[in-house]
C-alpha cells in the first residue's frame, strides 16, 4: 500500500553551459520544479515539474506547476492510500483538467517511491527491457550553417545515435543541406520544427524530403491533427508529433487520421508514466515507433526518462544526453554519462531511478521551498 504523508517543493536554478535557442526563444538558465514525496516508513521519492518559466512550449510553466501542485495536486495525493502508483492517475484526472506537467512531477515521484519500497529498479517497476538506452543530441538553432555543421560535426564524434536540429523559417533549407552535405548520406539527422510553420510553408516542407531526414518533429501548430495529416500526405518524411501528443486520446487520433508516423513521449507533456506506458502499447499494438523527448532536465527528469525509454518499443534514440551537455555540475550523484558508442546505461540493478540526489547541491541551489503534510 502507497501512503504518502509528506511532500516537499523545492526550485532550483541551474545555468545551462550554453544558450539553447529554439524557434519560440532563447533559454540560457532553467528554473527547475523539484517534487520529493516522503511515506509513513520515511522513505522518499523524487520527481520533477518539467515546465519551462515561459508558456512557449506549453501552457504550464514553472510557475503554475508550482501553484497546481500546493493547490489541488497534492490534497489529492497526501493521507491517501494507493495500491500502487498507477492509481495515481486516475485520481489527478477525476474532474481536474489540464496541468499534465505538475501532476506528472507528483505522479512520477512517487513511482519513484515505489520502486525504493519494493528494492527494485524504476526501469523493471515501469516493464522497461534494455539495459542501455541509444542517445540523440538536440542542437539549438544556430547563427549561421557553418556554426551548425561544426555543432553536429562534433556531436556524431563523441558517439550520438541522432542528430536533431531546431529549425525555424529562414534558418532551415540551407541548414540541413550544408550539415547533410558536410556529414554525408549516413549521417543520422532529423528535424524539429516546435511548431514553427503554417501550411502555407508547404513548398519549404516539401524541400526536407532531399536530406534523407529521419523524421520532421511537430512543424505545425501543436494543437491541429488536420493539417498535420494533409502534411504527411505531402511529404515522404516521416511526421513525429510532439506538443499534439498529450494523452493517450490524442495519440488515438493521431494514428486515425494519420496526422503523423512517429511520437516523442515526453512524460511530463502526458501526464507521468501511467499515460507514457499506455501510448507506448498502443503504438507498439499498431507499429508506431516512439522515443523520449527531453525538456532540459536536470538529473533527477532524466533517469525518469532513461527508466522510461528502457521500454521496448522506444526504439529510436531518445534526447537523454549526459550531464555535461547541458551542466557544469548536475544535482545527482553519479551523474549521467554516455559510452563511446553513444549509449546511456539503464541502472536496472539500484533500486529507484538510480542515482541518488546530491541534497548538499540541491541546498545551495534552492531558492523557494514548501512542505506540505497529510494526515
Amino acid at each position: 500500500m502507497l501512503h504518502i504523508q509528506r511532500l516537499e517543493l523545492r526550485e532550483v536554478r541551474m545555468p545551462l553551459k550554453e544558450p539553447f535557442q529554439i524557434s519560440s526563444g532563447t533559454q540560457t538558465d532553467r528554473r527547475i520544479l523539484l517534487i520529493q514525496v516522503r511515506d509513513a516508513d520515511g522513505l522518499t521519492g523524487w520527481g520533477e515539474a518539467v515546465a519551462a518559466e515561459q508558456p512557449n512550449y506549453s501552457s504550464e510553466t514553472t510557475d503554475t506547476c508550482w501553484l497546481a501542485i500546493g493547490s489541488w495536486v497534492a490534497p489529492r495525493v497526501l493521507g491517501q492510500s494507493f495500491q500502487g502508483p498507477e492509481q495515481i492517475a486516475a485520481a489527478l484526472d477525476r474532474d481536474f483538467r489540464g496541468h499534465n506537467m505538475a501532476k506528472a512531477g507528483v505522479e512520477m515521484a512517487c513511482w519513484e517511491l515505489e520502486a525504493r519500497r519494493q528494492d527494485v529498479s524504476l526501469s523493471r517497476l515501469l516493464g522497461g527491457t534494455r539495459e542501455y538506452i541509444e542517445v540523440g543530441i538536440s542542437i539549438g538553432i544556430q547563427d549561421c550553417p557553418s556554426q551548425l555543421v561544426a555543432k553536429a560535426r562534433q556531436a556524431l564524434e563523441q558517439g550520438y545515435r541522432k542528430i536533431k536540429i531546431k529549425i525555424k523559417p529562414g534558418a532551415d533549407i540551407e541548414y540541413l543541406e550544408a550539415v547533410r552535405e558536410s556529414l554525408g548520406d549516413d549521417a543520422p539527422l532529423m528535424a524539429d520544427a516546435n511548431n514553427a510553420y503554417t501550411p502555407s510553408d508547404l513548398d519549404c516542407l516539401k524541400q526536407l524530403d532531399r536530406f534523407g531526414l529521419i523524421m520532421i518533429e511537430q512543424p505545425l501548430a501543436w494543437d491541429d491533427m488536420r493539417r498535420h495529416s494533409c502534411l504527411q500526405k505531402e511529404l515522404r518524411t516521416p511526421v513525429c508529433l510532439d506538443e499534439s501528443i498529450t494523452s493517450l486520446e490524442r495519440a488515438e487520433d493521431m494514428i486515425a487520421l494519420q496526422s503523423g508516423r512517429i511520437i516523442n513521449i515526453k512524460p511530463g507533456r502526458v501526464g507521468g508514466f501511467s499515460s507514457s506506458k499506455a501510448i507506448h502499447d498502443l503504438c507498439q499494438s499498431r507499429g508506431i515507433p516512439v522515443w523520449c523527448g527531453g525538456m532540459l532536465e536536470s538529473g533527477v527528469g532524466r533517469a525518469h526518462n532513461v527508466a522510461l525509454a528502457s521500454l521496448p518499443n522506444f526504439t529510436l534514440p531518445g534526447d537523454v544526453s549526459p550531464s555535461s551537455r547541458y551542466w557544469e555540475r548536475d544535482i545527482v550523484t553519479p551523474e549521467w554519462s554516455m559510452d563511446p558508442q553513444g549509449r546511456v546505461t539503464v541502472p536496472i540493478d539500484r533500486p529507484g531511478m538510480g542515482v541518488q540526489v546530491d541534497l548538499d547541491r540541491v541546498d545551495n541551489l534552492t531558492v523557494k521551498r514548501q512542505v506540505i503534510s497529510g494526515d
